[in-house]
């Protein structure tokens, strides 16, 4: 008979069992990134609030042929659930909010495979994850259970099990087939695509060029730079840096060209590293994470979070590069809004319909706010027309 048992973190699954997931190459669903996270304390039950709680289903021979990524909160900082004002409803209901349960992974709002099962698994598998999950929410005294950025072929045994829906809106780019970077920068109006050039000039003319390292590629020394760029960022706005060097040194040994960090050097060849974006790819997508820099350059933001990225994917064959939450300033640039989803179970009926009511009212603004970021987008009339009768 198939069971479930509730895991202390990633590394209770063997390499071999998670490879026998179907995790589509997603990095962040990896083992090594999920154990580096809680072997270097950004998962676990401290501060950062990310206590590991992982279901792994298991048939009647003990084979391992589902896995869900489960966490326990005690706040909601970087989750990216847009969830923080719900709290005070709780509270005003005479109920607690905290503990929630939470589905996705730590400080990253990448959609991704959420259900992961064998290869061979049938529709029981993830709904047998999903009962799960919402049986240890009932009778555990959270809140609610959130399903992070699901992808679509998760969406759908999500609702079915009657969790509500929630659509958000990233930045992302495609690739149509193109050439090389001046074929992209073909298909802008004139007058975006010299904005875009003369940006890209201030970068080459601070002195400034861009080198993409892969995780295996980068030494102990320039791992401490790119670590300072990214704590800069953090400190800059007031937030928490949560990840630390050591997590960043494991994740790129461990993943190897799944890891892509694009580095600003001051001077010709590799002299001093003076700003730095962390991304991360599979087989069909380049995923933006963090960036950073020791100094005031024009247009370098830009240049390594966005511009070197849509290189780097043009070059490798890469269907999209998603460089991750929020940013307006990622239309002007040719990345397109997307819809994101995400689910929700609350244990409580009357704070459930409250949400559902709120979901629903949500739903049409964000529409709404799709359709006019899109109207903004900075390609020729004609390429959008050709685009259109593609699709």
């Amino acid at each position: 008979m198939p069971t479930i048992d509730r895991l202390t973190g990633a590394a209770d699954i063997s390499e071999a069992d998670w490879q026998r997931l179907s995790s589509e190459g997603d990095p962040f669903v990896s083992r090594a990134f999920l154990c580096a996270a809680e072997t270097f304390g950004v998962a676990d039950n401290g501060p950062l609030g990310w206590q590991p709680m992982h279901l792994a289903l298991r048939d009647d021979q003990r084979k391992l042929v589902g896995l869900l990524p489960l966490y326990a909160r005690s706040h909601w900082y970087n989750d990216f659930a847009g969830d923080c004002g719900w709290e005070q409803a709780w509270h005003q209901a005479g109920l607690a909010y905290f503990p929630k349960f939470v589905t996705g992974v730590p400080h990253t709002p990448s959609p991704g495979p959420r259900l992961l099962t064998v290869h061979d698994a049938g529709p029981e598998v993830p709904a047998a994850l999903i009962a799960a999950a919402i049986d240890l929410t009932a009778t555990s005294g959270a809140s609610n259970w959130q399903c992070l950025f699901v992808r679509e072929h998760d969406r759908a045994p999500l609702e079915a099990a009657g969790l509500l829906m929630r659509r958000g809106v990233q930045f992302h780019w495609r690739n149509r087939g193109y050439r090389d970077f001046g074929d992209f920068l073909a298909a802008f109006t004139s007058e975006k695509r010299k904005k875009m050039k003369r940006e890209r000039r201030a970068v080459g003319d601070a002195g400034l060029h861009i080198e993409a390292r892969h995780g295996d590629e980068i030494d102990g020394v320039l791992w401490q730079a790119i670590h300072r760029h990214y704590r800069s960022t953090f400190e800059r706005l007031g937030g928490l840096a949560s990840f630390p060097v050591d997590f960043f040194r494991s994740v790129g040994a461990a993943l190897g060209k799944q890891m892509v960090v694009f580095v600003a050097f001051d001077g010709e060849g590799d002299e001093r590293p003076v700003a730095s974006a962390v991304c991360y790819r599979d087989d069909t997508a380049l995923y933006g994470r963090h960036w950073g820099t020791d100094i005031d350059c024009p247009g370098l933001h830009f240049e390594l979070c966005y511009h070197a990225g849509v290189e780097y994917a043009i070059e490798h064959g890469l269907q999209r590069f998603e460089p991750g939450a929020h940013g307006e300033h990622k239309v002007a640039r040719g990345f397109e809004p997307v819809s994101t989803w995400s689910a929700f179970w609350v244990a409580d009926p009357a704070m459930r319909g409250a949400v559902a009511r709120y979901l629903a009212r949500e739903n049409g603004a964000v529409q709404d706010y799709q359709a006019e970021m899109a109207a903004h987008l900075p390609f020729r009339l004609s390429h959008l027309q050709a685009d259109a009768a593609r699709d």
